[in-house]
């Protein structure tokens, strides 16, 4: 284990993360990571740089989506078609405890720098790998973002409405998951070689993830014997479960079992529903949803959702706002959790992001570095490696 430079203090302080990887997907797990106290240098390409740098939307001519996933790492640019960039990489990964790439499977091989070839040289080095497919199998060698994912993993067919078109999930479910997973693979990882004394290979595939992200779906298919479908907003077990329509808009009541049910019925003053065959069990009212929904949406209308919000809460009934992302952003229970966090352009100028939701002892993800200029942290980098 060598030795963090950052001080965050976090519970990964001490472990030095070497990071390849570009867009999403694999920043997303390095942030976790980096997040949590690990040192992370990013190791770029000499010019262009990491290609989330590229894509928009932009501050003061920076991008701000490569800031969202880019803060408490470091930056140096370097060539691995290069023997001199390749002996810094090389000396960078004899004093590293983690190694995270996303490239297609083969890429690392064709550099030199396979798992075969790297934990012969390095063997207490943890090599996660993100790709589309995995290491193995008929797609392996398939490149992938997100989409193309989401589309084959099957998210996007439980997305949206009934009839309506292919509808991708509003974020990017496929790269966040795999991120995700690697960096719960990675600290697996660092556990075993705890144990062993030896590094192993992390293997997370985007596709693998998406299946992992299906929750009870596949279950559903072989209990129904016919693949499931978009349903909207509701629960298709849990009725009801879903988003409704008050008279200014619309906000969530989630009465996960009977006796919620009941309860629900009792706070809107509706005994005929509670007495109702048709919703006397929550396989019935799953049956009948539709009809339900439109005598509770005929009740909810006669008042705001901020006073049903207030009835359903004081009654200890799950209930909650209809926010858009302005809202989220100005909530007091988000501001409280510290889950927004400040990041500057080179400039100056400040731009919210996405905190670390993982709260471990009293270790709240501390911004020790803004996100890095490309090539950033060369000489410091460089002056601290063994001569």
């Amino acid at each position: 284990m060598t030795q963090d430079t950052s001080a965050s203090g976090g519970p990964l302080q001490g472990f030095t993360v070497i990071d390849l990887t570009r867009v999403l997907a694999g920043p997303y797990c390095t942030l976790l990571l980096a997040d949590l106290g690990a040192r992370v240098i990013k190791v770029e390409q000499p010019g262009s740089g990491d290609d989330a740098r590229q894509i928009g939307p932009f501050v003061e001519g920076e991008s701000a989506y490569f800031m969202s996933v880019n803060r408490n790492k470091e930056s140096i640019a370097l060539d691995l078609k290069a023997s001199a960039d390749r002996a810094v990489f090389e000396s960078l990964l004899a004093s590293a405890d983690v190694l995270v790439e996303n490239f297609r499977p083969g890429t690392m091989e064709k550099l030199g720098y396979g798992w075969e070839a790297l934990h012969a040289r390095f063997p207490n080095l943890v090599f996660t790998s993100i790709s589309g497919f995995g290491q193995t199998g008929p797609y392996s060698k398939r490149p992938a973002y997100d989409m193309v994912v989401q589309a084959m993993g099957g998210i996007m067919s439980l997305t949206g409405h009934p009839g309506s078109p292919p509808t991708r999930v509003g974020v990017s479910i496929g790269d966040l998951g795999a991120g995700l997973y690697a960096a719960i693979g990675t600290q697996a990882a660092l556990l075993q070689r705890a144990r062993t004394g030896r590094g192993e290979r992390v293997d997370v595939a985007m596709l693998d993830c998406q299946v992992a992200l299906l929750e009870n779906a596949i279950s559903r298919l072989d209990a129904d014997g016919r693949a499931p479908g978009p349903i909207g907003s509701r629960h298709p077990s849990i009725t009801p479960f879903d988003v409704f329509r008050a008279s200014d808009g619309w906000f969530v009541i989630a009465a996960g079992n009977d006796a919620l049910f009941q309860r629900l019925c009792m706070v809107l003053d509706l005994p005929a529903l509670r007495d109702d065959p048709r919703f006397a069990t929550n396989p019935d009212r799953c049956l009948n949803h539709e009809c339900l929904k439109t005598m509770l949406e005929e009740r909810l209308a006669s008042a705001p959702c901020a006073h049903w919000q207030e009835l359903l809460m004081c009654n200890s009934i799950p209930t909650g706002a209809y926010n858009d992302v302005a809202a989220v952003v100005n909530d007091p229970q988000i501001l409280a959790r510290e889950m927004l966090v400040q990041v500057r352009t080179q400039g100056g100028r400040s731009v919210t992001v996405a905190g670390n939701p993982v709260h471990v002892g009293a270790h709240r993800t501390p911004l020790t570095r803004h996100p890095p200029r490309l090539d950033q942290d060369r000489d410091a980098i460089l002056s601290a490696l063994p001569r």
